[in-house]
Parts: structure tokens; C-alpha cells; sequence
């Protein structure tokens, strides 16, 4: 898997060793030049910034004989001042300069972050290394085909400014790698079952529980939601259903319980109710949700963090299309027992969440304080209400207990800000079924991106589909549910084939560890 490796060093003067621990460049991230407390440094910045204006408003590469690798490269933070920015400021900074930094040829940078100053910024060190990961991340199928062979890869980045914080650092970002590589990878190579063995793979030896159910009698009895939507896949192995569980247990006391559905809809082509018009490419994309909580587990394996469960069911399928597929109009009755009307097949998402939720809502009666989260790259709307942001969609159990606010907060912090999205009584009028044969309509019959409350409305069908409705605020047993409309965020910058990102993986690993 790919992964460059983060490293605490607590000397400043390695900036000034150009033969300690291998360090060939040193980054400098920083809103000014102002802000650089080391005179040498500031001089040389200072100076260069007189003969050539771009010194401090752009990204740079200075010679620098006398500091690690003879080369200073300046990436200055832009308007971080500015009322509505956030963290991200830093990241794109540190993108910028680490790019700046691989292509003068350093294997070993040292990066240096000035202006993290609490408040927003309170973690703008952390973020920009993570940034860093980010921008050097490469596809699964370029590395596999060896493209690179030919450039030497970053080894190692040298931390200046976080503080004993590598170990995390590391943690979090092999964990987004892993969720990188299963989002982004096309779907031959990480078809369900590839996808599946790629998680055994990673999870081998780490401590993670994990089972693969496979078996298509057990499959269609325990998860018939999912296997309708896979019904036509079944007949080419390749392209067959998987359904992943994994469960993390801490040493000593559960405090509290977390339990994740992913959705890992390996291809979309709509089913029977195709996707045309170009539509379709992209749709190797659709499992985000079930690749970010595969490297949330991922994490945890490796940082083992004391007093949390964590319980995870990634539903794998491919939404072929052929003579068995299911089509609008059936009635199909999930696990939790509920009648459901297909009202088009190309919302097969919810679908597989569905039966994945009623799963985990069985353990959740029974576990410590549980709080369950749905992740789904799931409808065209939320990017059309909010861009590249994260939706979170909660029951009033949640809402009651301000799941999403601290949810928000954390994530905001680590640079994967969200937006929060009521759930109203409008949402759960469009899933009613008129025709009074089944209890539920699973959708209606146009895109969600020009549906009103397209987005919303799939977490009122959850909800019913599932069997987490009967576990509401005035329940004897009320369950907190948060529902994760990851469509806009899983990707940036190209919408079809753009790098994955893994969110929201870090905002949700800061709200499970802090209390």
C-alpha cells in the first residue's frame, strides 16, 4: 500500500545540518515572512523576498547552502485572516510546497508549519501534513504498472511543528491510503470480491475481527435488499456480492459503542433503469462510503484507542444490468422485515444500507452507548446543495444529543468541515407507497439532483427500512443515527475520476476518541 512515512523531529537545528538524518529540503509553510522566528531563516526569506516579489506570494525554492539539502522552499498560507476561511488554507499551502518539493528532486523533506494559533487553526500542522499524503497519493493501477518506476518516491517527511504527533499522523494516513485505494481503483480490479480480499489483506494480523459472507443462500436470506440490487451480478463470478464485517474491541471497558454501513456499490450502472447520456462513467466511485469506514478501521487497528467498540458492515455489490436485475415496481421485503416498493434502481444505495443497518441496529440494543452512522456516496442532490461537503443527516436521537454539532466541530478542526441537514416530516411523506401494497417507496423516479430534499429524504427511508424508526426519541430503547451523504466529498477536483479524499475518515476517528 502506499505510504510515506511522518516524522517527529524535535531539534530545530536540524534545519541547519545538511547531512543530518538525510533531510535534502526544507519546507516552509507560513502565512508571512514575518512570522519566521528563526533569524537565519527569516534573513534569507527577507532578502530573497527584495530581489524577487513571488518570495512569500507564491510557492518558491530558494538556494540555501547552509540549511538541510542547500534548497529552502517558502508556501505561503493565503488570507488566513479572512473571516470565512478554514484549515484547509494550510493544507493547500502544504500541497502546493510538498509538489514544489518532489519535482526539485527531495526524497526527505523537512516541513516547518508557522501560524497554527489555536482556534481554527488550532490543528493546522497536523492537516497540512496530512495534505501532504494527499497530494502524493498515486492510483492503485499507476503503481501497479509500475508508471513511476523511473521517479524516485518521497520516503519520508520530517515534522517540525506537531509534537509527537507522527504516530497519529502515520495512523491516519495509512488509513487513508487503504480507503483511497479502494475507492479509486476501476472495477475490474477491485470488483466485490476484490474488494473484500483487499481488506483481508490489510486487515491480516491487525487485530480486526473480520468476516466475508459470501455464500449466495446466505446473502439473499440475510441481506435481500442488497442481493436484489446484485441479483443480475451473480451470474459472473468476478462481479458477485460481498458483504465485509469488521469489529475493532479495545483492552479493557467499552465506554461506548460505534457502528458504521458502508456503501461499496463497486459499479452503478443504474440497473434496469439505466444511467445514459454519458452518466454512467464515474460510477466506479460509488463505493466511498464502504472504502473511508474500511480505512477508519484501518486506523484503529493501528492506534488501538482504549474504551470504544467499533462494529462495521460493508455492503459490496455491483448494479449490473441484465436479464435477472430487478426492476421498478417489485416489492421487496428487507431484513428488518419491512415491505419495500422499488421506485427506480438506479437508488439502489439505500437499498443496501438498508439491510446493513438493520444488522447493526441488532447489536446496537445490545452494545454500550451506541451511536450508528450510515456512509454513503449517495445522491446527486447533496452535491447540489453543498458542493464538496459532507452532509450529515440525523435522527432526533442524535440531533438530541448533538451527535452532528460535535461530529461538525471535529471535523471543521481537521480540516473535512461538514454540513448538518434537518430531517423533516416532509422527508418521510415521499417514501409512503400509495398504492398501500408495500409499506415504503424506496425513491421516486427522477434524479435526486432536481428532487426537492433529494437528499434528505433517503435518511427518513433508512430509517423505516431499517428499523431504527422504532428506536426514536420517546422509545424505550432510543438509538442515535446519523446518516453521511459523502457524494461531493469523496472526490476532489475532476467529478468523475478525480483523487479520492477519504473523508470523512479523520473528522469521524477525532468525534469516537474525544469525549
Amino acid at each position: 500500500m502506499f505510504q510515506v512515512d511522518f516524522i517527529d523531529v524535535k531539534d530545530e537545528q536540524a534545519i541547519f545540518d545538511t547531512g543530518r538524518d538525510g533531510w535534502d529540503a526544507l519546507l516552509l509553510v507560513t502565512p508571512s515572512l514575518e512570522a519566521i522566528p528563526q533569524q537565519e531563516l527569516a534573513q534569507l526569506a527577507l532578502h530573497a523576498a527584495g530581489v524577487d516579489k513571488r518570495v512569500g506570494k507564491s510557492a518558491t525554492v530558494l538556494f540555501a547552502p547552509g540549511l538541510a539539502g542547500g534548497k529552502l522552499i517558502i508556501s505561503p498560507v493565503a488570507n488566513h485572516q479572512d473571516d470565512y476561511e478554514d484549515v484547509r488554507v494550510f493544507a493547500d499551502a502544504a500541497r502546493t510546497g510538498i509538489a514544489l518539493a518532489k519535482d526539485t528532486g527531495a526524497v526527505r523533506p523537512l516541513m516547518l508549519v508557522l501560524g497554527a494559533d489555536g482556534g481554527r487553526y488550532a490543528f493546522a500542522a497536523q492537516v497540512a501534513a496530512l495534505a501532504c499524503g494527499q497530494e502524493l497519493w498515486q492510483p492503485l493501477e499507476a503503481r501497479e504498472a509500475n508508471v513511476d518506476a523511473s521517479e524516485a518516491p518521497l520516503q519520508a517527511i520530517g515534522l517540525l511543528s506537531v509534537n509527537d504527533g507522527a504516530g497519529l499522523l502515520n495512523a491516519l494516513a495509512i488509513g487513508r491510503n487503504l480507503a483511497r485505494d479502494l475507492c479509486g481503483t476501476e472495477p475490474e480490479r477491485m470488483s466485490a470480491p476484490a474488494f473484500a480480499d483487499y481488506c483481508v489483506n490489510a486487515f491480516r494480523d491487525s487485530g480486526i475481527a473480520l468476516e466475508v459472507i459470501e455464500d449466495r443462500d446466505v446473502l439473499e436470506r440475510d441481506y435481500p435488499l442488497l442481493s436484489a440490487v446484485g441479483r443480475a451480478s451473480f451470474a459472473v463470478s468476478r462481479h458477485q456480492p460481498r458483504v465485509v464485517k469488521l469489529e475493532y474491541l479495545p483492552e479493557g471497558e467499552v465506554e461506548r459503542t460505534f457502528l458504521f454501513a458502508g456503501k461499496g456499490v463497486v459499479y452503478d450502472t443504474g440497473g434496469a433503469d439505466l444511467k445514459v447520456g454519458g452518466a454512467m462513467a464515474g460510477m466506479s466511485r460509488d463505493k466511498g462510503g464502504a472504502a473511508a469506514v474500511a480505512g477508519l478501521m484501518k486506523t484503529l487497528s493501528i492506534l488501538k484507542p482504549k474504551g470504544i467498540r467499533v462494529v462495521a458492515e460493508l455492503g459490496l455489490v455491483r448494479n449490473s444490468i441484465g436479464s435477472e436485475a430487478f426492476v421498478t415496481d417489485e416489492i421487496i421485503t428487507g431484513h428488518a422485515g419491512v415491505r419495500v416498493r422499488i421506485g427506480n434502481t438506479d437508488a439502489e444505495g439505500r437499498l443496501v444500507l438498508a439491510d446493513l443497518l438493520s444488522h447493526l441496529r441488532l447489536k446496537a440494543v445490545a452494545a454500550v452507548q451506541p451511536e450508528l452512522f450510515s456512509v454513503a456516496t449517495l445522491t446527486g442532490h447533496v452535491v447540489r446543495c453543498y458542493g464538496g461537503y459532507t452532509a450529515a443527516v440525523e435522527n432526533s436521537v442524535a440531533r438530541n444529543a448533538g451527535v452532528g454539532s460535535r461530529l461538525q466541530e471535529q471535523a471543521a478542526l481537521w480540516g473535512e468541515p461538514l454540513e448538518l441537514s434537518m430531517l423533516r416530516r416532509d422527508d418521510f411523506a415521499k417514501i409512503r407507497d400509495v398504492s398501500g401494497a408495500a409499506e415504503l417507496l424506496s425513491s421516486n423516479n427522477a434524479p435526486s439532483s432536481v428532487t426537492a430534499r433529494g437528499h434528505q429524504y433517503p435518511a427518513a427511508f433508512l430509517l423505516k427500512a431499517s428499523g431504527l424508526a422504532a428506536h426514536g426519541a420517546a422509545a424505550p430503547q432510543p438509538l442515535a443515527y446519523t446518516h453521511l451523504d459523502i457524494a461531493g466529498s469523496a472526490t476532489e477536483g475532476d467529478p468523475l475520476y478525480g483523487k479520492p479524499t477519504a473523508a470523512p475518515l479523520v473528522g469521524l476517528f477525532q468525534h469516537m476518541v474525544i469525549k
